[in-house]
């Protein structure tokens, strides 16, 4: 059975950090791209962040420079570090693991970010 667990979420006033992580079980996690997607209410999932196979990373423009992906192929795990949080930022994040026709998710981590 193929799981996804994010955590990290919660709290933060603007201006904090948080970091979220992603655990994977059930798959041979070191064959998957790994993205980070966040869904605002009302509005639709957007990809946040993405980290292919080999490492190499990209962010949306919105968050590049307050953002990083990362990975530890060792551990099947996949982490989100957001410093310098907005309020825009609130969403619930996901993560992603995709590798050619198998697309897994997790169930969403919460993060609010106060004015």
């Amino acid at each position: 059975q193929v799981q996804l667990v994010e955590s990290g979420g919660g709290f933060v006033q603007a201006g904090g950090s948080l970091r979220l992580s992603c655990i994977a079980s059930g798959i041979t996690f070191s064959r998957y791209a790994i993205g980070w997607y966040r869904q605002a209410p009302g509005k639709s999932r957007e990809l946040v962040a993405q980290i292919s196979r080999d490492g190499s990373t990209n962010q949306i423009e919105s968050v590049q420079a307050r953002f990083a992906i990362s990975r530890d192929n060792t551990k099947n795990t996949a982490y989100l570090q957001m410093n310098s949080l907005k309020p825009e930022d609130t969403a619930v994040y996901y993560c992603n693991a995709i590798w050619g026709s198998f697309n897994f998710w997790g169930q969403g981590t919460q993060v609010t970010v106060s004015s």
